[in-house]
């Protein structure tokens, strides 16, 4: 079943499936948001990066957000990220360890946003509110220190965010967006994909946990076919601001999100796509863990700083 795994990454998948962490759909939602919490939220902060915390306005209330900065440089430029979680799951601690990392790395100011989740408040509520934070950190950039454009990013229901915000953005004349960062996205509601076949069973993320996202996320099926919820469904992806996708072979999210970097590609936005085959869901989660991790997230910050440049 993991044959063809990289080799750390493998033993990292056996000594989970050795503690019997279950599948998320087999838990109620309150279970498995505080099984994601305990499992990822680092336990320390790094000395090297301030960090504050505080709510904006949003539409239907508050929106805590947690900004990340490096004490040792004024930021360069500014990130607003979304976590992942499939709109179910996830928290600001849930996703620190990703945020610390790009701040101290890309000397970035990152901006952590906490969306209203799913099955509570389910589409478009979540991006709703990935919108007013976008919108609020680009009005409000003097006051937190952000330099503009900003550049928004995701990992897996985040990277869906992030890619729904920025076709949002150019669609009604929103923020200026410098760059997308699209980590393992989900871009699509289908899963008649082969890498849904190859990995309904996980490892870590399976087509039964998705189906359960998708089902939470959804008011009805027919959202499905929204171009806001599934981006790969835009019918013209021209003068979408330039990406960075990242993939791994063993995710059932693979094939949807190698799609979408092509036809970001296809249609002229400029698109460095990663691809990491022996890596899994949530590559980017055990950096101080697993070598190609570390070689992943190098290889972010190394895309990052060249589309800056471009």
């Amino acid at each position: 079943m993991h044959e063809g795994l990289d080799p750390e990454v493998r033993r990292l998948v056996e000594r989970w499936e050795a503690k019997g962490i279950p599948e998320w759909h087999t838990l109620s939602v309150e279970s498995a948001r505080a099984l994601e919490d305990r499992l990822f939220s680092p336990e320390s902060r790094p000395e090297t990066v301030s960090v504050r915390e505080f709510a904006i306005p949003g539409p239907r209330g508050p929106i805590p957000i947690r900004l990340y900065r490096p004490r040792d440089e004024r930021a360069r430029s500014t990130l607003v990220y979304y976590h992942g979680g499939g709109w179910v799951l996830g928290t600001l601690d849930s996703v620190e360890s990703i945020c610390l990392e790009l701040a101290s790395r890309t000397g970035r100011l990152v901006v952590s946003v906490d969306y209203r989740l799913a099955p509570e408040h389910p589409f478009p509520a979540p991006l709703d509110d990935a919108a007013a934070a976008l919108a609020w950190v680009s009005e409000n950039a003097a006051s937190i220190g952000a330099t503009l454009p900003v550049s928004v990013a995701g990992t897996s229901a985040g990277g869906n965010l992030a890619a729904a915000v920025a076709l949002r953005a150019r669609e009604f004349d929103g923020p200026e967006i410098d760059q997308q960062l699209l980590l393992y996205p989900i871009t699509d509601h289908s899963s008649e994909t082969g890498s849904y076949d190859d990995h309904a069973e996980g490892p870590l993320l399976t087509r039964s946990d998705m189906e359960w996202f998708w089902d939470s996320y959804l008011p009805s099926p027919v959202c499905g076919a929204n171009p806001f919820a599934s981006v790969l469904r835009t019918p013209d992806p021209t003068g979408l601001p330039p990406a960075t996708v990242l993939t791994c072979g063993f995710d059932p999210l693979r094939d949807e999100g190698i799609a979408y970097a092509d036809r970001l590609s296809e249609a002229g936005v400029p698109t460095t796509h990663l691809h990491y085959p022996g890596a899994v869901h949530g590559i980017l989660s055990v950096t101080d863990e697993v070598a190609l991790a570390e070689e992943a997230m190098a290889e972010v910050v190394s895309a990052l700083d060249g589309a800056s440049e471009r």
